[in-house]
């Protein structure tokens, strides 16, 4: 494989490793022959470019990414719907613990992958089967 083949299949995925979740996701990544590259996005957060580029890539605004449990999210009134777009990125530059994970990045697709099995749908090759580490076992989707 050249380095130009190689690098038009990265996977990147931005990584909470204290989240099951994203401990998931990470582990089907690895499982499907995948070697993302892996952003722990609590100790190297995204820029606001990356972060708007990631929001763009999905498609849905910055609504859907921010996370409510154990962060700021309630002190900062977060579900205020008068608050703009570039507030909400403010809120989840300024305390990236709102930024909701994981969020996997392929050469097709940029997801928030909740629930991990979502990872499944991105990928040319997915593992056929995973079990996750609460027991639950998930499958590859169909062609």
């Amino acid at each position: 494989m050249t380095e130009s083949t190689r690098s038009s299949h990265t996977i990147t995925i931005y990584h909470n490793p204290a989240c099951g979740t994203s401990r998931n996701v990470l582990a089907m990544l690895k499982a499907s022959g995948e070697t993302p590259e892996v952003i722990e996005y609590l100790v190297t957060p995204p820029t606001r470019e990356t972060l708007k580029a990631l929001i763009d890539a999905m498609g849905d605004g910055p609504r859907p990414l921010l996370r409510r449990k154990g962060t700021p999210y309630d002190e900062l009134n977060l579900d205020d719907p008068s608050m703009s777009d570039a507030e909400l990125i403010d809120a989840m530059i300024a305390h990236p613990i709102l930024i909701n994970r994981p969020i996997v990045v392929t050469p097709e697709a940029t997801r928030l992958c909740r629930p991990s099995e979502t990872v499944l749908e991105l990928l040319d090759n997915p593992v056929a089967h995973y079990t996750k580490e609460d027991g639950d076992v998930v499958h590859a989707p169909r062609t």
